[in-house]
């Protein structure tokens, strides 16, 4: 019978909230800018980070590895917990035995991404070049304790005539499955601002990966019907760098990235999740405001910055480290919608169950987080207001 009344309640209040009031469906909720430390310090690796957060010592614990200005590998152990990431000092990335290096030009020394390139198990390192090149460098360590061969320029091309790939300038690459043909392909963002594809042909087998499918400047992202330009617009150039995956929960990879000026892009796929194509952006913000970073050259990585403990991520919202022209960590945590009592990622009927446990309770501290609209440890008319004002589709 509560339930049935608290129905009844919320179909009245969502008939009477205006729709400017509920949620645009992106999971980038994110909150305000935090600068990761190591040692209690901010990071800074001098110029034009590049940061990921990825497991590199299989220790269960994600670790922060950046690209540096200067052309190397920085890599900071995750000294912490799952819950709380900390770092101390760091080390670089080896090569032959010396530290793996870049030769660095303008606005980019090592632009890198940890993948498994090929079936040894063993997790490689992808590397984005000032030149527009890009190279795979080879784990011939072990996959708790990586070190890196001599590295090679990736090509494409039919057999026998095979060239360098290479975007122009600035290559910032990821290692994705673009059009789920189950073979990973290999997106690269540029000076020109574009998005250059070359897709993996899996000739021989689906690993390592085989580009013979497209020209050295690949076949290019679209949006509305020509290719798509990451501004600002020549002569001032994009610099794109993309981070390609569902960020709206319709099941669709999207596309969001970074540029020049140091803004944060968001592209809604309006193809299908096998053919990503894109019509026009909005600016992602933190605590409201649009990302500008006044340090220029984003270069954004999507991640889950705290775990559950069970080494999962605490709620569906991704949270986002960007690399600049200052060499910090920029970190943007995702917060929970306004009623998203589960932190799923979406404010549905769910949520309303659990809402409804606590109706008109008093006194109830937290109140499973159902206290929404002013903390007065009651659960009453204006929480349901509250409620409803975020909810994303009505009742499911």
């Amino acid at each position: 019978m509560k339930c049935i009344v608290l129905m009844t309640l919320a179909i009245s209040v969502l008939i009477m909230t205006p729709n400017d009031g509920f949620c645009d469906g992106t999971l980038l909720n994110l909150g305000p800018e935090e600068l990761v430390k190591a040692n209690g310090v901010d990071i800074d690796v001098g110029t034009y980070s590049v940061p990921s957060f990825v497991d590199w010592d299989n220790d269960n614990l994600k670790d922060l590895v950046i690209g540096t200005g200067s052309g190397y590998v920085r890599v900071y152990l995750n000294d912490g917990a799952e819950s709380a990431p900390s770092f101390s000092d760091y080390f670089y990335a080896q090569s032959n035995g010396a530290n793996l290096y870049c030769p660095p030009s303008g606005c980019l020394g090592c632009f890198p991404r940890v993948v498994y390139w090929d079936a040894d198990a063993r997790k490689d390192l992808l590397v984005g070049q000032a030149d527009g090149t890009v190279k795979i460098f080879l784990n011939v360590g072990t996959d708790t304790d990586p070190n890196f061969d001599g590295g090679t320029l990736l090509q494409v091309g039919q057999p026998g005539s095979e060239s360098d790939i290479n975007v122009g300038l600035r290559a910032t690459p990821t290692f994705l499955e673009w059009n789920n043909d189950n073979k990973t392909d290999l997106v690269v963002g540029g000076l020109d601002g574009k998005i250059h594809i070359y897709l993996n042909c899996g000739c021989g087998g689906a690993v390592p990966p085989v580009f013979f499918t497209s020209p050295p400047s690949g076949t290019f992202a679209q949006e509305d019907g020509s290719d798509l330009v990451v501004p600002p617009l020549p002569p001032t150039y994009g610099r794109s760098s993309p981070v390609i995956l569902d960020l709206d929960g319709d099941g669709k990879k999207d596309l969001l990235v970074g540029n020049t000026n140091g803004q944060l892009l968001f592209y809604s796929n309006v193809g299908t999740d096998s053919a990503p194509t894109f019509s026009g952006y909005s600016l992602v913000e933190s605590n409201g405001v649009p990302i500008d970073l006044p340090s220029s050259r984003s270069r954004p990585f999507v991640c889950y910055w705290t775990g559950d403990g069970y080494f999962g991520p605490i709620d569906a919202y991704p949270d986002v480290l960007i690399g600049a022209s200052d060499g910090k960590v920029h970190l943007y945590q995702g917060i929970p919608e306004i009623g998203d009592l589960d932190g799923d990622g979406r404010v549905n009927f769910a949520d309303f169950a659990s809402f409804a446990i606590y109706w008109r309770q008093n006194n109830c501290g937290e109140c499973g987080g159902a206290d929404l609209a002013n903390d007065d440890e009651k659960v009453d008319l204006d929480d349901l207001r509250e409620f409803i004002a975020n909810w994303l589709i009505g009742v499911e």
